[in-house]
This record gives structure tokens, C-alpha cells and sequence, in this order.
């Protein structure tokens, strides 16, 4: 099949799915294919103490086929949806420049809107107002920042919840910084997406109950592999819990293990837990933001992968 000839390689291919629906595989499977070049866009995935417990590429996979934007920075740096955008449109004009289609691949449903239909466009905030941002969380915890912020800026703290500090950070330091409230700035034009048509948009779907089992079977196998010491290696970097990585599907669970308040056996049930809820409003975000893109309707993991890429490579080529 001449892929290359009848398939513009100036178009990019997005692979989306809840955690543990398998997309990563899919993606290197695919570039492998079409000699393609996979490209991250889950918002865990760019830290790089975290290899295990986002289940990041394996080694052999990052050496099957080229891997951009994994294991980019440090836990202790925060990493925003404005800074991967930066990054992944140098990734995409490389990869055209090389002649390899793009398969942008990941979990982060706002990462891809982002990427699609632009962003709404925030000033940089001064220094000063995020160190008082961080200040205030440090001062009153998340419950205080957000009886602050109140005051400060009531419609974004009705949207909210009080547990929330890394948007409850964003939202002070963005009316101290700005003066005007983070909703306002959201509500203005977005900003030219920087991957306007076409593309290839396809999201995985699994039965809900395979997903969650899914689910349960990757974070066991992780704690097999790994997991706790790379955590044992987080906690001991006393980060401010505050930041993204400290909020990762498994971190606080393992972590609290690691401090010996809970056993390992009930810190990977409730593990599983909030992996089973945030795999449902991965869903529930696709579902509502991304109906236009081609569903990838999946039953069987062992045909999984047999499945899949004759039905994007199919839809690669009779697509306009």
C-alpha cells in the first residue's frame, strides 16, 4: 500500500482515549506502519520521575519509533496547555519537514482542543502575583485560597471546588496578576488553533466495564514494576503538593503507602479507584467535545491492535 502517495503528509493523525484504552500501543504500532513519528499529549506524561506510574512508552517502544515530548521536564517545574502548545507546533513542522506524518497520541482532552480551536489568550502573569498565589496556598491551604479568592473573584470561585489548589492558584494569580477575572479571559476569542483542517481525529472506546478492569490490571501490574519506588523517589523531593505531578492517577494514594498510613493493598484499591473516575470523565469529555471524530469501537484486547489499524489506515486514505 503506497500510504505515502495517496496519504498527505501534510495532515496529522490524533489518537485520543481514556487512560488504559491503549492508545500509546496503537500510536507505535501505527508510526510503525507509516513510518510515522508519535508525539505526546498527555499532561503526565512530560515528567520525567514518572515513567512507571503514567505508563509512559517503554524503552523498546521509544526505540521502535521516534517519541517526542515524553519525559520533558521535572516535577518540581508546573506545566501548562500554553507551554505543550509551544513545544508540539515545533514537533509537527519537524515532523513535515521530514517527510513522517504526525500522530499526536494521549489522554488530555484539553490539550487536543487546544491544539484544534485555539485557546483564549491570558497575558503572562507578573512573577510577584504567582509567588503570592503560592504563598496564599502555603499560608491557608486549599479551603483558605478559596474563601480568598471569594473576595477576590466570585465567579471563578463558584466554579471551583475548595479541594482544587492548582486551579484555585490559577484563578488568584490571574486576577491579582491581571486584575480581570480568569472567566473573563477564557470568555474572549480564542486564540488561530495551531493545527487548523485537516486532520485525522480518532478516539478509542471500550465497553465501560472492560475499561475499568483495564484499569485495575495496569495499576497492579504497575506496583509489580516499579511504581512505589519511583513514588518513594517523589515523596522524598518534599514537593508542594500543589503541583500537577503531585496530583497524578495514582500519586497521593501510593504516596500516603509510602508514609505508612495506609497498606499497599488498600493504597492501590483506592488507586484503582480514582483511575476507574477520571477514565469516566475522560469519556464523558470525549464523548461531549470530540463527536466528530471517528470512534474506534473495541471489544477484544487480544485483537485489539488487528483491529484497529486496517480501520484508521482504511479511513487515512478515503477520507478527503
Amino acid at each position: 500500500m503506497d500510504l505515502e502517495r495517496r496519504y498527505g503528509m501534510d495532515d496529522t493523525i490524533l489518537i485520543a482515549g481514556p487512560t488504559a484504552s491503549g492508545k500509546s500501543r496503537l500510536a507505535v504500532a501505527l508510526a510503525q506502519a507509516i513510518d510515522g513519528i508519535v508525539i505526546n499529549a498527555d499532561s503526565m506524561q512530560v515528567y520525567r520521575e514518572l515513567r512507571v506510574l503514567t505508563a509512559r512508552p517503554s524503552a523498546s517502544e521509544e526505540a521502535a519509533v521516534p517519541h517526542r515530548l515524553y519525559g520533558i521536564t521535572s516535577v518540581a517545574a508546573p506545566f501548562s496547555v500554553g507551554r505543550w502548545l509551544e513545544l508540539v507546533r515545533t514537533e509537527i513542522a519537524n515532523a513535515r519537514q521530514a517527510g513522517q506524518p504526525a500522530i499526536i497520541v494521549g489522554g488530555t482532552g484539553l490539550y487536543f482542543q487546544a491544539l484544534t480551536e485555539g485557546m483564549a489568550e491570558i497575558p503572562d502573569i507578573p512573577e510577584p502575583a504567582r509567588q503570592a498565589a503560592r504563598a496564599k496556598l502555603s499560608e491557608l491551604g486549599p479551603a483558605g485560597l478559596h474563601a480568598a479568592l471569594v473576595a477576590l473573584d466570585p465567579v471563578m470561585a463558584m466554579r471551583l471546588k475548595p479541594t482544587d489548589s492548582q486551579r484555585l492558584v490559577r484563578a488568584y494569580e490571574v486576577i491579582e496578576g491581571t486584575g480581570v477575572s480568569l472567566a473573563s479571559w477564557q470568555q474572549r476569542p480564542a486564540t488561530t488553533p495551531i493545527l487548523p483542517p485537516p486532520w485525522h481525529g480518532f478516539v478509542l472506546n471500550w465497553p465501560r466495564e472492560q475499561l475499568y478492569r483495564r484499569c485495575d490490571e495496569r495499576l497492579a501490574a504497575m506496583l509489580d514494576h516499579g511504581a512505589l519506588e519511583e513514588i518513594s523517589a517523589l515523596a522524598a523531593m518534599n514537593l508542594d503538593p500543589g503541583l500537577p505531578a503531585m496530583k497524578a492517577l495514582g500519586v497521593p494514594e501510593l504516596i500516603r503507602c509510602i508514609h505508612g498510613e495506609i497498606g499497599r493493598a488498600q493504597a492501590l484499591a483506592a488507586a484503582q479507584q480514582a483511575t476507574r473516575r477520571y477514565a469516566k470523565r475522560q469519556m464523558t469529555w470525549f464523548r461531549n467535545k470530540m463527536c466528530s471524530w471517528i470512534a474506534i469501537n473495541l471489544q477484544d484486547s487480544e485483537r485489539f491492535l488487528d483491529e484497529s489499524i486496517p480501520f484508521i489506515m482504511q479511513n487515512l486514505l478515503t477520507r478527503p
